[in-house]
């Protein structure tokens, strides 16, 4: 017997599927915790024993991205394993547990040092228990792969909270933080992009398709797993520099064959392309960084991965995937263009400002770029967000 998508569930439809309190969460807090982190400009804005630096760092990885990553693999595994999917009391009981760290993460204080670090945690451990468990129980043993990576993600929020107890700020655990994150695009962008874009292209009939996955794939991923560890451990290390060179390189290979110009008339698939491209941007950047110090500073890398890649791909994956999930057409309509420009072009800035080129305008790019960043998820909860509280149109 076909197991159903969805158990009876007589609630409010935002706890029906993952996806929908988390994409609505995640990108309200993505515009939100921007706009606190500029009040720190004007000093109005303290979080106990985190700088502000560490504070917004902290946000943007192990708030906003793990929640727009808690509600894409909710929605995925029950695809890859044909189980049911969480929902209802258990999936707000998740939803609590993230909610709990944004709270105490603004107030860390009131709970103390350890209480705010175990609160906080306590999100993505579960969240990779509860993905485990699917994964195990369906015999998925290819996507054992994401647990393995929610797992950095556990060990480098657990290690962010230590540094900042220990030495008051944090120097490497963000760093490994931000590379599961951007291990998890490389697995799941290389699975997707070619995917969706040889669909539409087959569609319309296209003469070039994209390159299956095969060997290549594999190494290409393998060396940028070891160039994000170089990096997490030795920043400026002269082997870091070549390492990421040299994944820069393959992943630019790696992007040419997936025939993403072909689809360039289909915004919806054209900007998955776009988020994956700031994947080598960002690699050759951090080389940059290594090799010449004086024209590039590590900003413009660490923002071409966190600005370019998580925030392009985040978009992307949720206007897609709220699209096709709550019943409505696959097509971008004004709103949708306008968050992929919006998105795209705040990153840009957000990395030119980093440069020696950017000059007296670097400050002015950066308030732009931050502005922009805060409509584009704006723009997100405004356009999606009837559709995500909705339920799904038959």
């Amino acid at each position: 017997m076909a197991i159903p998508r969805l158990q009876s569930w007589s609630g409010p439809a935002v706890l029906s599927y993952g996806f929908r309190p988390f994409f609505l969460l995640g990108a309200f807090w993505s515009a939100v915790s921007v706009l606190i982190w500029a009040s720190a400009y004007t000093g109005e804005f303290s979080a106990g024993n985190f700088s502000t630096l560490d504070w917004h760092i902290h946000e943007m990885i192990f708030g906003f991205a793990a929640a727009i990553i808690g509600g894409f693999l909710l929605t995925s595994i029950p695809n890859w394993t044909g189980r049911l999917p969480v929902q209802g009391w258990p999936l707000l009981g998740l939803v609590v547990l993230w909610l709990a760290g944004r709270v105490v993460m603004l107030f860390p204080d009131v709970p103390g040092v350890w209480p705010t670090a175990l609160i906080d945690i306590s999100f993505l451990a579960v969240l990779a228990g509860a993905a485990g468990i699917e994964i195990v129980a369906g015999r998925n043993w290819r996507n054992l792969k994401m647990v393995l990576v929610l797992g950095v993600l556990v060990l480098a929020n657990g290690a962010f909270h230590a540094e900042i107890a220990l030495y008051g700020q944090s120097d490497y655990a963000w760093r490994a933080g931000l590379s599961g994150v951007l291990v998890m695009i490389l697995i799941v962008g290389g699975r997707i992009i070619p995917s969706f874009t040889r669909n539409w292209l087959a569609r319309n009939n296209a003469q070039r398709l994209p390159v299956p996955f095969n060997r290549g794939d594999v190494v290409s991923i393998f060396v940028a797993v070891g160039a994000f560890a170089l990096w997490s451990a030795l920043p400026g290390h002269w082997l870091t520099g070549l390492v990421m060179l040299i994944a820069a390189l393959l992943h630019v290979w790696r992007l040419s064959r997936w025939a993403g110009f072909a689809a360039i008339r289909e915004p919806l698939v054209f900007v998955l392309h776009t988020a994956f491209a700031f994947l080598p941007l960002g690699m050759a950047l951090v080389a940059a960084t290594i090799f010449l110090p004086e024209m590039v500073y590590p900003a413009a890398a660490v923002h071409a991965f966190a600005a370019g890649a998580v925030g392009t791909m985040t978009l992307a994956v949720m206007t897609r995937a709220s699209l096709g999930h709550t019943g409505r057409a696959l097509k971008a309509g004004t709103g949708t263009c306008a968050i992929y420009i919006l998105v795209v072009a705040g990153a840009m800035m957000r990395v030119v400002a980093a440069t020696q080129w950017a000059g007296t305008a670097g400050h002015l790019l950066l308030g732009i770029a931050a502005v922009l960043w805060v409509l584009a998820f704006g723009m997100f909860v405004a356009v999606y967000g009837p559709a995500l509280m909705q339920k799904r149109i038959s």
